[in-house]
């Protein structure tokens, strides 16, 4: 799985190569891929587990998106995006659990690029409609297109009836919010307590 995650990233680095300039701390070309395959490969491991554990459905995709926090700050974000697509592509190939794939593909694993885009250059009011307009709408159409054409099931749609989309569209807001505050919280703490390590773990 490992070389197949770190063939993937070979795949896409001549894209985030490019953009290198200006954005690197210092990493190596041979570290900056090393770091990609590690999250790539860990990355779809983890969503294996929902294999094991339907539980995590939701759950782990958002999880596993945290994974790719070190590569925007240590690297750059169109590296970053490269990683991104090839857990994507590796997920919706290998992963049994394709609503875990696909959630994973269709937001949560390109959402901390896009966090740190929208936080830079956007009002923190203004941010904040931005990010759950950009959450519900990708879920919306996420979910119709699994219902649609992979004939994935939800149980909430039959036992809620006409009421089912907006109330689960609510809680998937808030849920979203809180996500995104622990987000928050955990990139502050990588910047504070753990960056100098990892730096010098893959210098």
């Amino acid at each position: 799985m490992q070389i197949a995650a770190v063939n993937a990233l070979a795949a896409i680095q001549c894209f985030a190569v490019k953009s290198n300039r200006g954005e690197v701390y210092g990493l190596k070309q041979s570290s900056k891929t090393a770091l990609g395959g590690i999250v790539a490969a860990l990355s779809i491991s983890l969503m294996f587990i929902v294999s094991v554990i339907p539980l995590f459905t939701y759950a782990l995709p958002a999880a596993v998106a945290i994974l790719i926090v070190p590569v925007i700050i240590e690297i750059n974000k169109k590296w970053a995006l490269g990683v991104y697509a090839a857990v994507s592509i590796l997920a919706v190939m290998l992963v049994p659990n394709k609503e875990v794939a696909v959630i994973y593909a269709a937001f949560f694993g390109y959402y901390p690029i896009i966090k740190a885009i929208i936080e830079k250059r956007l009002p923190k009011v203004f941010g904040w409609l931005v990010k759950i307009i950009i959450f519900n709408s990708t879920m919306f159409i996420s979910y119709y297109l699994m219902l649609k054409f992979m004939g994935i099931k939800i149980d909430e749609l039959e036992s809620l009836g006409v009421y089912a989309i907006p109330i689960l569209l609510s809680m998937g807001s808030v849920a979203f919010v809180l996500y995104d505050y622990a987000l928050s919280k955990i990139i502050s703490i990588y910047i504070v307590k753990w960056q100098s390590r990892f730096r010098k773990l893959f210098k």
